[in-house]
């Protein structure tokens, strides 16, 4: 037994001598050149709650995600326990999360997004198929009570009275409508639709819109999330932000993300958002999409929290890409969004992408707000 204990020690030492040697050669450094950081504050335009109905919020999880093993990991990255959400209500969630921005020294606001579910044949909320639900009246009014919280809302446009829905949100301060198709069963290429289109243009409502694989649920019709469908509202002129650059997936035999590229230069109203692409599922993306020309001044800022509060998301995964010291540092951020744009700026994210949110939307900060100075 010793001796085979001292084999598997000269083993292992063997192992990380030679995986030392290989980081030394394959070392590349940041995916850009390191700017300097953004002065300002910066806006989180992917941002995610949760709810399992507690409180009179009218949310629900399905069984099935509750059952899963990543409903525990979302509540953890939320920073609650099922029985502090049963006993206060879902809007403790939104409360945490308010406060974890509100502490944080490099973001200063975030769009928190609602979700809505799928929609049947009569016309009506199906239960049965969806995965969670996040209502607009729940985000609206709970996002009020937090001056670095806004109201991002979603409509399924199957719904009868989507339009109404629209306006109603628009009145109530949203900055967006988030779809995540592949969940909610929403064809973008549908024709019937274009009215739907066309008052997101009348309210100048952006659609956020997921595009590549969907894993983060239990079920996902990811042909719905090409970004080839969403040529009918840019078409129409809706102005559409691609969630995470359509990274992963693939349709038609082509990488969804090449499916996006192509379709850049030929709308001036198609944008792509950031979010997600640091998790250990999505490595290579952040730096093509950095690297494309034809991105450039289309990418904005994103968190997709609470994933970037789970072991989805570490700098440890970028050794080649990060010094010892930099993993180090950047892994002992508390705060998450602080963590995340740190991360994410030593990969060399450029400043004008975490600048691009706040100007997108039209948010202003204060003149003494900013980064503590160096």
């Amino acid at each position: 037994m010793a001796r085979w204990a001292k084999r598997l020690a000269k083993g292992l030492v063997v192992l990380v001598l030679l995986l030392l040697v290989l980081r030394l050669v394959f070392f590349s450094g940041p995916f850009q050149p390191l700017a300097k950081p953004h002065a300002e504050r910066i806006l989180d335009m992917h941002c995610h709650t949760a709810g399992i109905g507690a409180g009179e919020s009218g949310c629900f999880v399905s069984k099935a995600l509750r059952n899963n093993f990543r409903f525990n990991i979302y509540l953890k990255a939320f920073g609650v326990t099922l029985s502090e959400v049963e006993a206060k209500g879902d809007q403790l969630l939104i409360e945490r999360l308010a406060k974890r921005v509100e502490e944080s020294e490099r973001v200063g606001a975030a769009i928190i997004l609602a979700m809505d579910g799928v929609i049947g044949d009569d016309g009506k909320l199906d239960r049965d198929r969806t995965e969670f639900f996040i209502p607009n009246e729940f985000v609206a009014k709970e996002t009020a009570k937090y001056p670095a919280l806004h109201f991002g809302a979603s409509v399924n446009p199957h719904r009868p009275d989507a339009l109404e829905r629209l306006q109603w949100a628009k009145d109530n301060g949203a900055m967006l409508v988030k779809w995540l198709p592949s969940i909610q069963f929403i064809d973008p290429a549908d024709e019937s639709l274009e009215p739907f289109y066309r008052k997101l243009v009348e309210l100048n409502l952006p659609l956020l819109t997921h595009a590549g694989a969907e894993r983060s649920f239990t079920h996902a019709q990811d042909e719905l999330a090409d970004p080839v469908r969403l040529k009918l509202p840019l078409d129409i002129g809706v102005r559409v932000i691609v969630a995470h650059a359509a990274s992963t997936g693939q349709n038609e035999g082509e990488e969804d993300i090449d499916r996006l590229i192509g379709m850049l230069e030929a709308y001036p109203n198609i944008y792509t958002d950031i979010s997600s692409m640091t998790q250990i599922n999505k490595l290579g993306y952040l730096e093509k999409t950095l690297a494309e020309k034809k991105f450039e001044g289309k990418l904005l800022y994103g968190s997709d929290f609470p994933l970037i509060n789970t072991a989805a998301v570490s700098p440890w995964y970028f050794p080649l890409n990060l010094t010892r010291d930099q993993m180090q540092t950047i892994s002992s951020i508390d705060n998450p969004w602080d963590r995340d744009v740190a991360l994410k700026e030593a990969l060399g994210v450029p400043s004008g992408i975490f600048a691009k949110p706040a100007k997108f939307f039209g948010i202003t900060w204060p003149a003494d707000e900013g980064p503590p100075a160096d």
